[in-house]
C-alpha cells in the first residue's frame, strides 16, 4: 500500500481556534441570553429584523419559488419521508413475561422538541432542511424549530419552503453559533430543543459539541468526507467527476480515493484539477483537492476495504466489481453508494436516505441522522407480588455481594411482606414498620 497524494494542511491549529471562539460565544449568550444573540446577529451578519420569520414573510418568500423547484422539493420529501417512517416502523414496543410473573418491555417515545439547523453560507441547502424537519416529524416530536442564516434581508424562499413543507414549527432567521445556541435555549419564543440536529460550518459544529449534555445532538458533522473505491474495472473520468463533485461543499471539504490500479490513480491526480478548472465552483473544489485530497494504492480488494473502514468515510461510494461482497464486507461509512449509477448527489439531495451524516472517523459508532436519534428508547417492568421474593432474593445476594446494604434492604423488606417462608438460605435484615 502506498499514497500516491497525501494532504497538505493540519487541521488541529484550526480546530483549537475554533473552539476557544465558540466557548466565548456561548458564556456570552449563556449570560446575556437574547442580547447577546442580536449583537452577534448584528456584527456577523447584518441583521436588525426580527428573528422568527412571520407567516406573511414567509407566504412572499414561498411566492417566489418557481413551481418546478417546487415539485422537484416536494419529490424529495416523499422520498426522504416514505424512508423515514419505513425506520420508524422498524422500531416497535414491545413487552415480555422472561418469567411467571416477571413483565418486562420498552416504549420508542418521540423527545418533545427538535432544533434543527440548516446551514445557509456559501449554498443553500434545501435538501438539508428536508432531511432534519421531516426525519424529526416521522419520528412523532411535537415540535420542531428550524433554523437558517439569513442571505441579505431573508432566508432563501427555498428553504423557506422546504421546512414549511416538512412541517417547521418556527423557523428562525438565523445562523451560526447563535442560532444553534438560541435553538438549545429556547430563545425567541421558541421550545428549548431536547436534540439539536444538522450540518453546519466548524463553528456550528463546535457549538452543538460544546452543548452537548445540556441537550442531545445527532452527531459530530464536520467537514464533509467523500471517498470512492475503484478498481481497474472504473471509469477514471466518472470517479474524478465523483471526487470533484464533493469537494465543492467547501475548501476543508476531504476527498480520497482507494483503489487497487495505479493507472486509475494516475489517471485521476491528473485529470481532476483540469476538469475543476472548467467549473462554475471548481476554484473551491480544487483547492479542497490540492490540500486535503488523498489517493491510496492498495494491493487487493481487501486491504481497500480495510483502509476504508479506518478512514469511516462519510459518503462512500463503490465502483467495483462484485458490489455484493462490498456491501457485507463494509462497516464504518455514513452512508454507502453502490455501482457507477450511484452517486452522492443523489443521497444528497433526493433519493431518501439522510445526508447528515458522521464525519471525522465517527461512523465507527454511529450511522447518519434517522427516527431513532429523535427518539428515546424507554424500558419498564412490572414484577407481581408473588414473583417478587425469586427476584428479591437473587437482588438482595447480588446487593451485598456488591457492598450495598441499603440496596438490599429494599429487596429484604419484599422478602419479609410477600415471601413465605423464612429461611432463604441467606440472612435476611428484619425491618420493623415504623408509622
Amino acid at each position: 500500500m502506498k499514497h500516491l497524494k497525501t494532504p497538505q494542511v493540519d487541521k488541529l491549529d484550526a480546530d483549537r481556534k475554533t473552539r476557544a471562539i465558540v466557548e466565548g460565544m456561548l458564556a456570552n449568550i449563556r449570560e446575556n441570553r437574547e442580547e447577546a444573540v442580536r449583537t452577534y446577529a448584528k456584527d456577523l451578519d447584518g441583521w436588525t429584523q426580527d428573528f422568527a420569520l412571520s407567516d406573511e414573510k414567509k407566504a412572499k418568500l414561498i411566492a417566489q419559488v418557481s413551481d418546478q423547484t417546487k415539485e422537484d422539493i416536494q419529490f424529495a420529501h416523499t422520498q426522504i419521508k416514505r424512508f423515514a417512517k419505513a425506520q420508524r416502523e422498524s422500531l416497535t414496543d414491545f413487552q415480555l413475561e422472561t418469567e411467571p410473573g416477571v413483565t418486562l418491555g420498552q416504549r420508542c417515545v418521540p423527545v418533545d422538541c427538535a432544533g434543527c439547523y440548516v446551514p445557509g453560507g456559501r449554498y443553500a441547502h434545501v435538501a438539508s432542511a428536508l432531511m432534519s424537519v421531516a426525519t424529526a416529524r416521522a419520528a412523532g416530536v411535537p415540535f420542531v424549530v428550524a433554523a437558517s442564516p439569513p442571505r441579505g434581508d431573508a432566508i432563501d424562499p427555498a428553504v423557506a419552503y422546504a421546512m414549511e413543507l416538512a412541517g417547521a414549527d418556527v423557523i428562525l432567521e438565523m445562523g451560526g453559533v447563535q442560532a444553534v445556541a438560541s435553538m438549545a435555549m429556547g430563545l425567541f419564543g421558541a421550545k428549548p430543543a431536547d436534540i439539536l440536529v444538522g450540518p453546519g460550518n466548524a463553528f456550528v459544529a463546535e457549538a452543538k459539541l460544546q452543548l452537548f449534555g445540556g441537550v442531545g445532538i445527532d452527531l459530530f458533522a464536520g467537514p464533509t468526507e467523500s471517498a470512492v473505491i475503484a478498481d481497474e474495472t472504473a471509469d477514471p473520468m466518472t470517479v474524478a467527476i465523483d471526487l470533484l463533485s464533493q469537494a465543492e461543499h467547501g475548501t476543508t471539504s476531504p476527498v480520497w480515493l482507494f483503489t487497487t490500479s495505479p493507472e486509475l490513480a494516475e489517471t485521476v491526480n491528473r485529470t481532476l484539477p483540469l476538469i475543476a478548472k472548467d467549473w462554475p465552483t471548481g476554484d473551491v473544489a480544487a483547492e479542497a483537492w490540492a490540500n486535503h485530497g488523498e489517493i491510496v494504492i492498495c494491493d487487493d480488494r481487501e486491504q481497500m476495504a480495510e483502509v476504508s473502514d479506518k478512514y469511516a468515510c462519510e459518503h462512500l461510494q463503490v465502483q467495483a466489481e462484485n458490489l455484493e461482497w462490498w456491501k457485507n464486507r463494509l462497516r464504518n461509512y455514513g452512508s454507502l453508494f453502490l455501482g457507477e449509477g450511484s452517486t452522492v448527489t443523489h443521497g444528497d439531495k433526493c433519493s431518501g436516505t439522510n445526508h447528515i451524516l458522521p464525519t471525522r472517523q465517527a461512523a465507527r459508532y454511529t450511522g447518519g441522522l434517522n427516527v431513532m436519534k429523535f427518539l428515546k428508547i424507554l424500558t419498564w417492568q412490572e414484577i407481581r407480588t408473588d414473583a417478587d421474593p425469586m427476584m428479591s432474593s437473587v437482588a438482595s445476594r447480588l446487593s451485598r455481594t456488591e457492598g450495598m446494604d441499603a440496596h438490599a434492604r429494599a429487596c429484604d423488606w419484599r422478602l419479609q411482606k410477600f415471601g413465605k417462608k423464612n429461611d432463604w438460605g441467606f440472612e435476611v435484615a428484619h425491618q420493623d414498620r415504623v408509622d
